[in-house]
């Protein structure tokens, strides 16, 4: 059987279209690769646009002018985005060009364009016309539902787990007859994605994996169907193609195999979502799987300084895995006002946050308002010390993407435990985690609590503490809540003879609430974990639970009015896409940017996805970009010395200033030896981080990895004298005395 994603050997590209008359003046303020880019219609067409080079201006352009040359009607032309809503601006922009009739075009997201499809020929894959295209939470029932009944243990098997395997392998392009064995080493997981499927189609449904999955199989079940889009598509438009994944890339393939008019628009220096299925060779392998392809890079940056521009495309020319390109300014005049990218050694994170924010007050007073600023992070608990900063010099902040620190979920739920413990009638709070984790205290057995609580006029902890003495609830419910009262007894009992922090993290730890999102095998669930151990480093300042406590009320009361003036704080991957006149980029240490996670799942991959996030995190600034990076940190609740990032080292000596503190700044005595400017760099920056790292007599260092013969191997986070704090792999932290370690 001959493969039905397999293109014709003949190179698709036509021949160089002339210059068109200068009636359409949406081409006039095109610059020279723009203007190819606009005209390029024939044939296969990659268009690598580098950030702030005008791609949004280039596609509606190109669009314009296949409409208003005649060279296609607009039902004949299909321009695939990843948002609804660049799809309906492009639709404007071009109808405004061009005319209304524009908006008969075939615009949308792929998903959108799939579902069109399968309206019209979804008998061929067993829907109907009116199928349903299932969300999340009905997904997730499904799966329930499945699991319940092949009596499988969901606590082995979550469901939230089998999902993201089923929509990984429909990313793939993946059938359940067509999923490799090997990925399924237990037998469990295909045998599900098939009754999964099977269900689907009983209830007349598709999600959101299915759209293109299930197009791919329309069309090779029904010729004459994807014979009449092909003839249809006359040209075909993509932008973002870097974060495409495989079952979007396949479809795009077959649709473009008559006409072979296909352009794709992105840049492979910034794809950054590989875990969300994205797949960067597709772009990468663009000229091998379209022969005769034209490839134009646009590389005029009409948004960053010379500078910043410099320092990024040096960053990212560390990359193998690339196309390569070099922006440039496209201003005249960019070169010379343009600021150096500036780095930053700072003690802690503390001072990090005081400096950053210390550092806006000044450029708003220079011109640059709150909103043109931006602080990108590369974990979400890096906001904390940045939000409590900016609250307490009044300075207006939002936080994109996701709630404050104080109002994410896994936050509030740790601090109603510390709640109850500090005030045991905080009937609220109790409510909150009573059952969370999952103790087999539902629903039945709160109203019973609550129903006691209103009628002796007494909170619900006090209400609980007489209902384990009854047979009100049953048993097994009953042996869970004493088991929570005595464990709320204990905590309290400790408060005074523990540090606040060492409290927490006691209580989150016994209760079982750390261990609950360790085994969460959701995405986030590892960001939830570190916010988690940020929450200690937060405590660890204050001198009583109370006062804690007293202070998070202060902040989460505390909302900057409705000024629309403020400081944006984001992650790096929310930050595509966007741009700032001034970007802070903090904590590029190593352990933390590149991400431990990153190089473990992914390796060599990993490391240049992470390059990639730092070469889009500079690139965000117009005028102005600082790097940071702290000489410590604490780390759950530990002090830690990392070392700069690799990055650091990468970045280009004539594009930077270094602005390190005392004892900190790396830029002094880089003469003294011959290295290059990023081996000296990373050289200085580790000694110079080195000076704060305590020595125990027998010459041990805080950040030593070292072998116990009992607890096995482990690194060392305090130094007193001659005892050691050190965290072993496997277990845990351990205070011991540093004659029975040596180094590893």
């Amino acid at each position: 059987m001959s493969d039905p994603f397999a293109l014709d050997d003949e190179p698709l590209a036509g021949p160089a279209l002339p210059a068109p008359p200068p009636s359409y003046p949406y081409l006039d303020g095109l610059n020279p690769e723009q203007r190819e880019a606009a005209l390029a219609v024939e044939g296969p067409v990659l268009v690598l646009a580098g950030a702030g080079t005008g791609k949004t201006r280039v596609l509606t352009a190109r669009l314009a002018y296949i409409l208003d040359s005649g060279k296609a009607q607009p039902w004949q032309v299909l321009a695939v985005t990843f948002t609804n809503k660049a799809a309906g601006e492009m639709q404007e922009r071009v109808a405004g060009l061009v005319g209304p009739a524009a908006r008969s075009a075939w615009l949308g997201t792929f998903h959108s364009i799939g579902v069109k499809i399968l309206r019209a020929h979804g008998e061929t894959v067993g829907l109907k016309s009116n199928f349903t295209v299932l969300d999340e939470d009905d997904q997730l029932r499904l799966v329930k539902q499945l699991l319940n009944e092949g009596n499988i243990d969901p606590k082995r098997w979550p469901p939230a787990a089998i999902l993201r395997e089923i929509q990984a392998w429909k990313d793939k392009g993946l059938s359940p007859d067509q999923v490799p064995e090997a990925d399924d080493p237990d037998k469990r997981l295909i045998p599900l994605y098939r009754q999964y499927q099977d269900r689907m189609q009983t209830l007349n449904a598709a999600d959101f994996g299915d759209l293109l999955l299930l197009c791919l199989q329309l069309f090779q079940k029904n010729p004459d169907a994807l014979a009449q889009y092909q003839e249809r598509f006359r040209y075909i438009l993509v932008d973002e193609y870097q974060d495409t994944n495989v079952a979007q890339y396949l479809w795009l393939r077959l649709l473009a195999q008559k006409s072979g008019n296909l352009c794709c628009v992105g840049d492979d220096d910034q794809s950054i979502y590989s875990w969300r299925g994205a797949e960067i060779d597709n772009i990468l392998r663009f000229e091998h799987d379209f022969p005769g392809a034209r490839v134009i890079r646009l590389e005029r940056n009409y948004r960053s300084g010379e500078h910043i521009l410099g320092a990024a495309s040096g960053l990212i020319s560390h990359n193998a895995g690339r196309l390569g390109k070099t922006l440039r300014p496209g201003r005249e005049g960019a070169s010379k006002s343009a600021a150096k990218v500036e780095v930053m050694g700072l003690w802690n994170g503390e001072e990090e946050a005081r400096q950053i924010a210390d550092r806006m007050v000044v450029l708003k007073k220079e011109g640059i308002a709150y909103a043109e600023m931006a602080v990108l992070v590369r974990a979400g608990f890096q906001t904390r010390e940045f939000e409590e900063r900016f609250i307490t010099i009044g300075l207006p902040y939002r936080v994109v993407g996701g709630p404050r620190f104080y109002e994410r979920q896994e936050i509030r739920d740790a601090l109603a435990y510390l709640r109850v413990v500090a005030q045991p009638d905080d009937s609220l709070a109790f409510e909150r985690i009573v059952n969370t984790p999952k103790r087999g205290l539902g629903d039945s057995t709160l109203q019973i609590i609550h129903r006691l609580s209103r009628a002796m006029n007494v909170s619900m902890l006090a209400a609980s503490v007489n209902l384990v003495e009854t047979d009100e609830i049953k048993p097994r419910a009953k042996a869970s809540l004493k088991t929570v009262l005595d464990n709320f007894q204990r905590w309290s009992s400790l408060v005074g003879g523990l540090s606040p922090a060492d409290l927490a993290q006691q209580i989150l730890e016994e209760s079982g609430y750390i261990a609950m999102w360790k085994a969460d095998t959701a995405p986030d669930a590892p960001g939830r974990v570190e916010n988690l151990k940020e929450l200690y480093s937060a405590i660890e300042p204050f001198e009583s639970l109370t006062a804690f406590l007293e202070h998070v009320s202060l902040v989460m009361e505390n909302n900057a009015g409705a000024d629309a003036d403020k400081v944006t704080l984001m992650t790096l991957h929310g930050a595509k896409g966007l741009e700032f006149d001034a970007v802070f980029l903090p904590g590029w240490e190593e352990g933390l940017f590149p991400h431990p996670r990153a190089l473990d799942d992914q390796g060599e991959r990993g490391l240049e996805e992470e390059r990639r996030l730092a070469y889009v995190g500079i690139t965000r600034a117009r005028k102005l970009a600082v790097i940071s990076y702290s000489g410590e940190r604490r780390v759950y609740n530990q002090w830690v010395h990392p070392a700069p990032s690799r990055f650091i080292s990468e970045l280009p000596e004539a594009h930077v200033e270094n602005r390190g503190m005392k004892g900190l700044d790396v830029s002094r005595n880089f003469a003294e030896t011959g290295a290059g400017w990023g081996q000296r760099f990373a050289a200085k920056a580790k000694e110079n981080v080195r000076n704060f790292i305590k020595e125990s007599e027998a010459g041990f260092c805080e950040g030593d990895r070292v072998f116990h013969e009992k607890f096995g191997y482990g690194r060392v986070l305090d130094v007193d004298g001659t005892r050691l704090d050190i965290l072993f792999d496997k277990a845990g932290a351990k205070k011991v005395v540093d004659s029975f370690v040596r180094k590893a």
